[in-house]
């Protein structure tokens, strides 16, 4: 089943992913301001030997063949006549392998130790659909529709504090989702404040003023804290720049199955928060636009290109202070695309793709086996490597939770990962 979904698909994505908590989620999800996550730090500091976890999702099934490509595989090459990229253009990372010509900086993360890749991961009957696919992938449920989030079900199991997980979203993503609580929201666009004379003359209403009432002292807070965060934020908080018309169809392409853009802005969030000691243990961010059933070639190119600009400096940037150096960052996707191209230079639906963790803390190199190319299900690539293998390490040694009570007693998990 094919599902193409319309852009304006976060909101019923939650509702029909079946997750029963999406309805609460949307009701009180608590969004949360600069100044409520700057006085969590002063009140509960991060722990600076704490694990974070940062969850990257790209929604809409990224073609992993052509994201960690098989250039030099004879069966790669006629299966995909007008998609596949030849040995020379790609970025050789060893075992016949190559990244995307548009993951120059991710190499460099490679070749510098920070970087794993785990191939063929996927779940047991996969599925075709964007909805039923990402809901297993956040829900950590191959098996059976289940009412709570992966990191939901975390969340509950710990204090149930919602500030302890943070979407950089305005819409909660369905692993945010537990029984007894949800993750807190910090928006990371949009904000559009005045500049020059206007913007002083703005900036001076929040200025606090002896004798006032308690709403208008309500009202000044509230335009210094917007000014703050600006200030402290930077670009972070200003949309994405999405350029003329011709531009925005540009981006377009291959953003029927959600997600957002503007990658750099929210991991830019995510790193000064992380920095300035924000109790939060889990982040969630995304880029959609990886549907691409028609012109893959140069779509997911460009969508690699702002995935490899977003995570490599935001790496680098972890790596230079002590609570930074204990963040991971897990690049995950519902689903890769079908090892044979179609009729409009693209591909269809598919199973198992790569998956990628980056941090001073992963076992760099490649996990898990490469899947054939020749012996295929039903045209389609077989997963080696279970998804739940690689949140059970993440649960157990980043976040310090037992992954049988969150995984419901999955028993397998993908050791020499993640350092302890």
């Amino acid at each position: 089943m094919n599902d193409h979904m319309n852009p304006l698909t976060r909101r019923r994505f939650l509702t029909w992913s079946g997750i029963a908590a999406a309805g609460a989620l949307a009701a009180g999800a608590t969004q949360v301001d600069w100044d409520d996550l700057m006085s969590a730090a002063a009140d509960d500091p991060l722990d600076p030997d704490a694990g974070v976890l940062v969850v990257l999702t790209l929604y809409g099934g990224n073609d992993g063949l052509n994201t960690v490509v098989p250039a030099g595989d004879d069966a790669y090459q006629d299966l995909r006549p007008e998609l596949a990229y030849k040995p020379d253009e790609v970025l050789d990372i060893g075992e016949g392998l190559g990244l995307n010509p548009g993951m120059k900086g991710m190499k460099g993360l490679w070749d510098d130790g920070s970087l794993a890749i785990v191939r063929g991961v996927g779940y047991p009957n996969p599925d075709h659909s964007h909805f039923r696919s990402m809901g297993i992938w956040q829900t950590g449920s191959p098996k059976s529709a289940v009412p709570t989030g992966w990191l939901g079900r975390w969340l509950d199991a710990t204090d149930g504090n919602p500030l302890h997980a943070l979407a950089i979203d305005p819409v909660l993503p369905p692993l945010f989702a537990g029984e007894k609580t949800a993750a807190a929201s910090l928006p990371a666009g949009g904000l559009q404040l005045p500049k020059g004379d206007l913007g002083a003359a703005f900036a001076a209403l929040g200025e606090p003023v002896s004798g006032e009432e308690r709403w208008q002292a309500t009202a000044a807070r509230s335009i210094a804290d917007l000014h703050n965060a600006a200030k402290t934020l930077g670009g972070a908080v200003h949309g994405p720049d999405t350029g003329d018309r011709e531009d925005d169809e540009e981006r377009d392409k291959g953003a029927s199955a959600g997600g957002k853009g503007g990658l750099a802005a929210q991991l830019d969030v995510v790193a000064r928060l992380i920095e300035a000691g924000v109790p939060t243990r889990a982040y969630s961010v995304s880029l959609g636009g990886f549907d691409t059933h028609a012109d893959e070639r140069d779509t997911q190119e460009r969508l690699l290109s702002e995935l490899d600009s977003a995570v490599t400096p935001f790496a680098k940037r972890l790596a230079a202070t002590d609570r930074g150096k204990q963040a991971v960052v897990l690049v995950y996707s519902e689903f890769g695309r079908r090892v044979k191209g179609n009729a409009s230079e693209g591909t269809d639906h598919g199973t198992a793709g790569p998956v990628f963790l980056v941090g001073d803390r992963v076992q760099a190199g490649f996990h898990g086996e490469q899947p054939s190319l020749t012996d295929l299900d039903d045209d389609d690539l077989k997963s080696t490597t279970d998804f739940r293998d690689i949140y059970a390490v993440l649960l157990q040694d980043v976040l310090g939770a037992d992954p049988a009570r969150i995984l419901d007693e999955h028993p397998g998990k993908l050791d020499g990962l993640v350092a302890t």
